[in-house]
């Protein structure tokens, strides 16, 4: 069972066991397009023509942007523990446990380090599979280690962000990640080393209301949604309707909250393009 889900008038939303990435010969798009896995990978996965960005997690990301996918990860065996003793229709380790044995991840968040096209730069990827992305004592732990590597190696951070917020079984622990990182990013400022946060689809939450939103430059993809909660929320909250495309990509930019949309198809050359500009 989903660690959340919403059955409303025939609605049903879950957050976990749905794979991110198509794993048959054939992926079929939203609209409708049939493409084939293996042109769907070399494309970045983004379907051709309709110009879909298929969601993907960190060992896509990875093989998109580290060059030849060769890079060394950081503390990639750490684990939740559980100090809360918490227990919702199942106890907290067990659902921890279930997650790593759909995923094969260790939690929310993958980092590491190598080179993108020559350069050196440390990227922290968030898995949206992995109880819904959300921000845990791990996930903030992660990040600020690797920030700390930034710090220490004097290499351009990169943040992927996709996540449904903070992690409601760790409670205020999970809460004080946005501080820790968030402090951590004024590290990284003070040493002038560039913190760039890629915003993909969904960044909500906790999440937005710290780290995804604090880069010297905050860019994101295509139809990415982006917000703190979610549209009904708001609406019942202001008793109006919103503006068509509200927390899209594309609303979010045109009203100064990015600073721009990549194609991830464009995504290495530009981040590089961009990371040489700062350089020089």
């Amino acid at each position: 069972m989903p660690w959340f889900k919403r059955s409303d008038k025939g609605i049903l939303t879950p957050t976990e066991g749905k794979r991110e990435v198509p794993d048959g010969l054939w992926y079929k798009s939203p609209g409708g397009k049939i493409v084939h896995t293996r042109e769907l990978k070399s494309n970045s996965y983004v379907v051709p023509e309709e110009e879909y960005h298929v969601k993907i997690g960190s060992k896509e990301y990875f093989e998109i942007l580290f060059d030849n996918n060769q890079f060394t990860e950081l503390d990639e065996a750490m684990e939740s523990a559980d100090p809360l003793k918490f227990a919702d229709t199942k106890p907290y380790p067990k659902r921890i446990r279930e997650s790593q044995s759909k995923t094969e991840l260790k939690d929310a968040v993958r980092t590491a380090y190598g080179k993108m096209n020559g350069i050196d730069i440390t990227i922290a990827c968030m898995d949206f599979i992995f109880i819904g992305g959300s921000m845990g004592s791990v996930v903030g732990e992660k990040i600020a280690r690797a920030m700390d590597h930034s710090l220490k190696t004097k290499t351009p951070f990169l943040m992927i962000s996709r996540s449904g917020g903070a992690r409601m079984m760790e409670a205020g622990l999970s809460l004080m990640q946005m501080a820790k990182t968030s402090a951590k990013i004024a590290l990284l400022d003070e040493a002038r080393i560039p913190y760039i946060s890629l915003l993909t689809d969904p960044t909500t939450g906790g999440v937005t209301a710290s780290y995804a939103m604090l880069g010297d430059f905050n860019i994101a993809e295509p139809g990415a949604m982006i917000g703190f909660a979610g549209p009904r929320v708001i609406r019942e909250t202001i008793g109006k309707d919103l503006p068509k495309g509200f927390q899209s990509a594309e609303f979010v930019l045109e009203h100064g909250f990015l600073d721009f949309i990549i194609d991830r198809r464009n995504l290495k050359n530009r981040l590089s393009t961009l990371l040489r500009m700062l350089e020089s």
